[in-house]
């Protein structure tokens, strides 16, 4: 600060209190809620195009019914998302949650963008502490 007038030290220094006031803002106790933290990360992969990380967030038991097959993931790849949209929300019962979803996809080898809309459900799982996707990855053949 040597060589500056004392208007610039005065905003320098606000301005580095103003940083610090931002900083602890951001690092403060705003924890997400179990629910929260799980669509933060769902919607992130789906955002990211990586549906391989969202099927990591489908319900085991749903899973062990239906996996989706090598071919059906090889199909998820031929499409980038470029918007995700939550239309609606729905909680039908404690422990239950549903979200009505508009996912916009653009095909990679024709760049043709079309929408889907993704009607989810989801479970809290006592004993894991996490919510469970049950209705599955998005379904990408609508028409």
């Amino acid at each position: 600060m040597r060589g500056m007038n004392k208007t610039a030290r005065a905003v320098a220094a606000l301005f580095a209190v103003a940083l610090c006031a931002l900083l602890a803002a951001c690092g403060g106790s705003s924890k997400r809620s179990p629910l929260e933290e799980a669509l933060y990360h769902y919607t992130s992969a789906i955002r990211w195009s990586e549906f391989d990380k969202a099927l990591a967030f489908v319900d085991p038991q749903v899973l062990a019914q239906r996996t989706p097959s090598d071919l059906e993931m090889e199909r998820y790849k031929q499409y980038q998302v470029s918007g995700y949209d939550v239309r609606r929300t729905n909680t039908p019962e404690e422990g239950s949650y549903e979200q009505t979803v508009e996912i916009r996809l653009v095909n990679r080898h024709t760049q043709v963008e079309r929408i889907i809309t993704d009607h989810q459900r989801w479970r809290w799982d006592k004993e894991a502490k996490r919510w469970w996707l049950v209705s599955g990855l998005p379904d990408i053949s609508q028409r």
